[in-house]
């Protein structure tokens, strides 16, 4: 069977873009490979899954001599293993593996495009991220979309050839498991002590996030309307799931905010058990100001939440407006109006919540993208 090698440049996103992706096809009798920057959960993450791993260097930030160093040492790697396919993860990630695999004449080299960072830059580093997207773009031979935003941005930006372009069904890199983020298989003992450890009450409306806390997601504006919604509703809370950045870091004001209202519960990076963190939301919001398609959208509806999102970035692909959940104006205001209809009439938007999930089993199974995979990518 054939040779695989994945490249990612840190270990954050593994999880959320392979799943058990990569013990499936290594069942399947594929033969799988991962490449990441050194961490203390990679060796854990591939025995788990069965593969093969090796840590490299792959700084996010650009460093010619580290990133040169880089190339160099996964080029050896991929020339001494014989990979049939390599496939290239985060901008970063994605640009050393392809070239890479371009020096070391690999016939496939896959770009997974999931998400475009240019797009809350300007200037000088707005132009260079651009410039990098489409370089990536030229070394490799296919580009995998996670959304049809994507696919539509990139022909607007002429980042790829057209012909290049994929989706995996109607999108996403791997889809969610609907059977483990499935909320009739909550267990309500270990619910009800995660909600006491908590301090969250049986009447308490839980607005929850899960991502990053940088400022490109909108934690900012959600803040600021959330304070605002809290002097009309004191029954609501916050919860926000996901570990800080230096880089893209909050603002002063906003971190203080977080630190000290006892209404904003931060629970930082969680591995494990995250279908019951979404259990404890009422709702889930997503106001980020870009995105590629957003995998904790595909989560959260299919625990049967409805979720709020931009409208104008790749998580619009994610859900359907009025139906599974709403769009939502990237503003203190905007996000404050239609939350507030939600807080006041919440049984009214239950049924959301099913029809996101009836979406998920639907078009999101990953079993359904990984089977795209196969034909698209492996085959």
């Amino acid at each position: 069977m054939k040779k695989i090698l994945n490249v990612v440049s840190v270990y954050f996103s593994i999880p959320f873009f392979f799943g058990d992706q990569l013990k499936h096809f290594e069942k399947k009798g594929y033969k799988i490979n991962l490449v990441c920057s050194p961490s203390e959960k990679i060796k854990e993450f591939s025995l788990d899954q069965g593969v093969n791993y090796k840590e490299f260097i792959i700084q996010r930030k650009f460093s010619i001599i580290q990133d040169l160093v880089s190339v160099y040492g996964l080029y050896k790697y991929i020339k001494k293993n014989k990979f049939e396919i390599v496939t290239g993860h985060t901008p970063k990630g994605a640009l050393i593996a392809m070239l890479a695999s371009f020096l070391a004449g690999t016939s496939k080299r896959v770009f997974f495009r999931h998400g475009l960072v240019y797009e809350t830059k300007a200037g000088l580093s707005k132009f260079i991220m651009i410039n990098i997207e489409r370089f990536t773009s030229l070394l490799s031979t296919k580009v995998i979309c996670v959304s049809p935003y994507l696919i539509e941005k990139s022909k607007e930006d002429k980042l790829s050839n057209a012909k290049k372009m994929y989706l995996l069904n109607i999108g996403s890199c791997n889809g969610v498991d609907v059977d483990k983020f499935n909320p009739e298989r909550i267990s309500r003992i270990r619910l009800n002590t995660i909600r006491s450890t908590y301090n969250i009450g049986a009447h308490d409306y839980v607005i929850g996030y899960v991502g990053r806390l940088v400022k490109d997601k909108g934690i900012q504006e959600l803040v600021e309307s959330f304070i605002q919604l809290k002097s009309k509703h004191n029954h609501i809370k916050l919860l926000l799931v996901g570990p800080e950045e230096e880089k893209d870091i909050l603002n002063n004001s906003t971190r203080k905010i977080i630190e000290t209202n006892k209404d904003i519960i931060t629970v930082g990076q969680i591995d494990d058990e995250m279908e019951y963190y979404y259990s404890l939301m009422n709702i889930f919001i997503l106001p980020t100001h870009r995105e590629g398609l957003g995998t904790s959208i595909l989560e959260a509806s299919s625990m049967g939440l409805p979720v709020l999102t931009a409208g104008h970035t790749g998580s619009k692909d994610a859900i359907i407006d009025g139906v599974t959940g709403s769009y939502i104006k990237i503003s203190s205001t905007g996000i404050c109006e239609i939350l507030e209809k939600y807080i006041v009439h919440p049984v009214k938007f239950l049924q959301q919540g099913q029809a996101g999930r009836n979406h998920m089993i639907k078009n999101f199974r990953q079993e359904l993208i990984w089977d795209e995979i196969e034909k698209k990518i492996y085959q």
